[in-house]
């Protein structure tokens, strides 16, 4: 359990705020099984278990789909995909509960927010705005938008170029083993995301120093934090 010490003596402030999305800001994780598989069903007539499917996953959907589906029935695999995505996003997927009224309390103290996913630019926009959060977000860079995808770092960079953040007065607040291994790259701070993280044992053994079970707990650690 964390505890709010205060004042934070030797603590950076936190003046901006990197989410992941999928796992950490949206309960996405179903949506993206149900997709995979309409596509692996429809095209190799099998299904994939979600631990097998997570493990396809780093670059964007297209990295995943194109070892199950081969690089000539790529483009309709992805049609197929995208349009699934799409016409279930608002049936499975959802705001973790506080997610939304911790963004308004950022962006009401001037947090500039933004989002680095390994997602690629189409879901990731379907998934921002079919959920209404896309407009809280200031910069937004996807796993189509850099060369080296999470683990790295670079998404990291590129947006503290862009909202001109120094790396120890930001956060990253992500899920999984990539987001802490992308945070430590770029020299940032990670607050691992755990209310419904797939990696937890992975997680607790990369000794991590700011561990959340919820996002309440992420909040009453961050909002003192935040730079005045």
């Amino acid at each position: 359990m964390i505890t709010t010490p205060a004042p934070f003596p030797g603590e950076h402030p936190v003046s901006c705020v990197i989410f992941d999305i999928d796992g950490t800001l949206t309960q996405t994780n179903d949506l993206i099984f149900a997709s995979f598989n309409a596509v692996a069903a429809h095209f190799t007539g099998r299904l994939y278990s979600p631990a097998e499917i997570v493990s396809f996953f780093g670059p964007p959907e297209e990295g995943a789909i194109v070892r199950v589906v081969g690089e000539k029935r790529l483009d309709p695999a992805m049609d197929l995909f995208l349009n699934y995505y799409e016409t279930h996003l608002k049936e499975m997927a959802r705001l973790y509960p506080g997610i939304e009224e911790l963004l308004q309390e950022l962006t009401r103290l001037g947090v500039p927010l933004s989002v680095f996913t390994g997602k690629g630019q189409r879901t990731t926009l379907m998934t921002l705005e079919g959920l209404d959060i896309a407009g809280y977000f200031r910069t937004i860079v996807t796993g189509n938008d850099v060369v080296d995808h999470k683990p790295s770092g670079e998404g990291i960079t590129r947006i503290l170029q862009a909202v001109g953040c120094s790396a120890d007065e930001a956060l990253m607040v992500g899920d999984s083993v990539g987001d802490v291994k992308a945070a430590r790259e770029a020299g940032v701070r990670i607050a691992s995301a755990q209310w419904d993280s797939y990696a937890i044992e992975r997680l607790n053994a990369m000794g991590l120093d700011l561990v959340f079970p919820s996002v309440a707990s992420l909040r009453d650690w961050l909002l003192p934090r935040v730079r005045k």
